[in-house]
This record gives C-alpha cells, structure tokens and sequence, in this order.
C-alpha cells in the first residue's frame, strides 16, 4: 500500500515452520505420556515451534502491550462511564494497581503501557511510552473517526513496537487496550469486515443497560450508515470509525508475525483488530492465539470468522490483556512440558503395546 504521503509497507509474512511442527509433534509424542493426552498443551507447544521455526524452544520472554486511547464517540453516551476514566486507568497501570498488573506479574511477563491517543496530557507518567497520534478519536458519528494518515501512523506505531520488543530478545507478545468508548468502535470494525449485524456484535462493553445498548447498535448503525466504508479496505474501516489503539495492536500482531513471534490476542477489542491485521496480511491469522472467550457476544463471531478457538472461557469482559495474561501462563506451561518432561527412553519407561 503506497499513497501520496502514506507510505504503509506490509512485511511479508511466512507460512508456518511445518518440518518444525512435525519434530516438535514427534517429541510431543515420545514423552512419557498416552500420545495426545495433554490436549491442546501439546497442541500449544507445537504451534509455538511451527510459528518460530525453533524446535529447541527456549525459556518464555514474554510481554504484555497495553495500549489506551480516547474514542470521540463518547459524547453520544454509548459507555456506563466516562471518558475520564481512561486516562485516570492509565495512571492506574503506571502504579501498578490494575487487575493487568496483577496478572503480567503472575505471567511473569514484562507490561509495556503505551499512549496511542488519550485526550489527557500523560508525558509526566514515567514508564508510559508516549506514541500519541491525536487528543483522541472524533466522533465517528459525525465525521471519521481519524485521517487516513493517522490510521496508517497507528498501523507503523504498531509494528515498531513489535520490532522492538523482538529486538529485545521478547518471544511472546500479548496485547491489550484501554479506552472508554472502544468497544462501540469495535463493534463499527466488526460488523464492517464480517457483515453481521450490529445488534449481533455489539455488547454491554462497561456494563450499560438495555435502553444505552439499544442507543449504542442505533449510534454504530448510523454511523456504518453515513460511511459505508468497505469490507476489502481495512484501513478504511479503521479511518471512519476504528480507533488509535485498535490500530496499533494490529500493527504489533503485523510486526510480531513478521519477526516470527507469536501474538496472544485478549478480548473482542484486540479481536476487532485481528480482523483488521488479517484483511491486510492474510497470514497473520497464523501467528495468533486466541486466549479466552470474551462475554462480548461479538467475540464469538471474531474467533469464528478468523477461525481461532480460544484456550479458556471464564466470562470474562474486562480487557486491558487481563485474558492474554492467563493465555500466557498455559504457553509457559505447555513449553516447560515440552522441554522438561522425559520421554520414555530417557526415563526407561516401556511405551504402548504394539
């Protein structure tokens, strides 16, 4: 994709490693164990080794991305809570209080925070990375969301923070957003690149009643309405009613893949923007894992249309990479699996019966 002055170039994605699969496979099954009895721990390891082409699979370095954003369509009171409180969560984030914090820690993953458009002034929160692209989305009901360009810079924020936690020697990246507001944007994505319904996709998000539910499947329908972006162009959804953390988790799901890094995706935000990543790289699809079953009822619709089965479900709905987090303690799990368990010959234990 290259436009006057939008310059996107899309790293060509590999397929998966599938020798890797299949050695990886091979020593799944000389463990000392019933062939496929741990499930999709086995399922887990191997995949992790067909993605990165390594089947002598190191320690976990794991980090968690959680990128927070404002999204203008909050003035139409589609959300239970304020546009305030993104920025007040954020500042929760730095001071390590929030139930993503927790978990990173338990996943003992590393938590990058990053600023891709909340409307407050951040730069004095240490520990933020500051990537913000504009005081926050407009009101996509309105007018789009965003430029074409700002889409394209959400996309390329993405894909350099990918490269850079590569750089850093990362081999696992998990994504997470924060932003009220962001859940009616992602279900304007969702239902623009899968065709459902709004009323299919949309949920309760922060938790709303049924009179602001109802408003918000109105204010989405409208707003498909007065756009019609696309279903073929991505960044065109992204640009009328997408938001500056959606893309830039998919431009980090781009970037991971391309470094051959798998990417655990949390719930139906970072679902909207899988969806987003896979229209432009089709092959990114095989690079990312679903972590759990949101209670959003459009994320069963996102894992259904990329064709992902998520490892848990635990009716959870809270975002910011709480989901991903957990994911990231079962990929530890299957690897530790894979590289300390004995096989029968090692541990002199007579296999099956021919």
């Amino acid at each position: 994709m290259n436009e006057a002055g939008m310059d996107l170039t899309l790293p060509a994605l590999r397929p998966l490693d599938e020798d890797a699969r299949l050695q990886a496979q091979a020593r799944l099954d000389s463990l000392t164990k019933p062939v496929g009895s741990l499930g999709r721990l086995e399922e887990i390891a191997a995949r992790y080794c067909a993605i990165t082409g390594n089947v002598s699979v190191p320690s976990l370095d794991a980090v968690v991305f959680t990128l927070a954003a404002d999204h203008g369509v909050t003035a139409e009171e589609v959300s239970a809570y304020p546009q305030s409180v993104t920025a007040q969560m954020v500042k929760n984030f730095v001071h390590g209080g929030a139930a993503v914090n927790v978990l990173a820690r338990h996943a003992e993953a590393s938590l990058r925070l990053v600023d891709m458009g909340v409307v407050e002034d951040l730069s004095a929160c240490a520990g933020l990375l500051d990537h913000k692209i504009a005081y926050g989305t407009k009101n996509f009901l309105r007018e789009p969301a965003m430029s074409r360009e700002q889409a394209l810079q959400s996309i390329r924020v993405g894909m350099d923070l990918a490269n850079a936690a590569y750089a850093d020697g990362k081999n696992l990246i998990a994504v997470g957003e924060m932003g009220i507001g962001n859940t009616t944007s992602s279900a304007a994505v969702v239902s623009a690149l899968t065709g459902q319904s709004v009323e299919k996709v949309a949920g309760r998000g922060t938790g709303v009643d049924d009179q602001t539910l109802k408003h918000k499947v109105s204010v989405v329908e409208q707003a498909l309405e007065l756009h019609r972006p696309s279903s073929s162009d991505a960044i065109e959804v992204l640009t009328t009613v997408g938001g500056f953390e959606i893309g830039g988790m998919a431009g980090l799901m781009l970037g991971a893949a391309a470094c051959r890094v798998p990417v655990v995706l949390d719930g139906f935000i970072t679902g909207a923007s899988a969806l987003l990543a896979v229209a432009l790289e089709p092959r990114c699809r095989d690079y990312l894992i679903a972590s759990h079953l949101s209670r959003e009822p459009g994320h069963r619709i996102v894992l259904d249309h990329l064709g992902l089965e998520p490892l848990v479900n635990l009716r959870m709905r809270l975002g910011e990479g709480t989901g991903a987090c957990l994911a990231v303690t079962l990929i530890h799990a299957a690897l530790k699996i894979y590289r300390e368990m004995a096989t029968f010959e090692e541990a002199r234990v007579s296999g099956a019966l021919p």
